[in-house]
């Protein structure tokens, strides 16, 4: 989407009854084309066109306000999800392999490589533990990151946009020719071909700012497995562990874009 679409946008708060629950959500405008509903930790959200008539967006609304229901349902009976305790010995993904913590004097993180071909991250142990760790994690991400973004730059001829890292709610990433591709550094934790599958997509909106069948095309030049990846990594999101100074982001992730 181009910047001036963004600039574009906006959010307000609305309610209505459906099957006489009310229900509070908030109505997203922006420069598209179809609706599109989400529940996540922030509540109901509805994305509609930017001059769609209410009217016609309750409607969209009220047709799935029984999924709609169940979701909010689930999300209020649900328990939070345990965020990941820093110690010596314990272990978190890391590319989709077992990446082992150890906690030793020093004043900085480093990483050593082990005979087996796994990794350790030695973190200080005087340090705040926690912020040691996904200060590591985020360097380590950008570096294999911009690896990957100028791979498929290069397969479209196209130079190497910035390139920084994002702890949105519910986006995998984001691409502005202006301001270049965000990524989760969260990404970190999944196994290559779906980290890939993200970067893909997003390089290919330096070619297409929409979500076009033209995209789609560029996509597939890109990454011809999208579909699989793209379903792999709905699935693979609940299982991401929760560091404490992310917690904001609550492993809540339904797009990837």
């Amino acid at each position: 989407m181009s910047a001036g679409a963004r600039a574009a946008a906006s959010e307000q708060a609305h309610s209505l009854v459906i099957e006489g629950t009310r229900v509070e959500l908030v109505l997203r405008r922006s420069a598209r084309r179809s609706f599109a509903l989400q529940v996540d930790h922030r509540g109901a959200r509805v994305a509609a066109p930017l001059r769609a008539p209410l009217g016609e967006v309750e409607r969209f609304v009220h047709s799935h306000g029984r999924w709609l229901l169940e979701r909010l349902r689930a999300r209020a009976a649900a328990a939070p999800p345990v965020a990941f305790a820093v110690a010596d010995g314990a272990r978190l993904p890391l590319f989709g392999r077992a990446l082992v913590l150890r906690l030793a004097p020093g004043r900085a993180a480093r990483w050593r490589p082990q005979p087996d071909g796994g990794e350790e991250l030695v973190l200080p142990v005087a340090a705040d533990a926690q912020r040691a760790l996904v200060r590591a994690l985020r360097a380590r991400a950008l570096d294999w990151y911009r690896g990957r973004v100028e791979e498929y730059c290069h397969r479209l001829g196209l130079p190497l946009p910035p390139l920084r890292l994002s702890s949105a709610a519910t986006r995998w990433g984001s691409c502005s020719r202006r301001s270049g591709i965000r990524l989760h550094w969260r990404l970190i934790h999944l196994e290559p071909a779906l980290i890939d599958y993200v970067v893909a997509h997003e390089v290919a909106h330096l070619v297409e700012m929409n979500h076009s069948p033209r995209f789609w095309a560029v996509v597939e030049r890109l990454y011809p497995g999208w579909r699989d990846a793209r379903a792999a990594l709905r699935t693979a999101a609940a299982t991401l562990p929760v560091i404490a100074p992310a917690a904001a982001d609550r492993g809540e992730f339904d797009r990837e874009d």
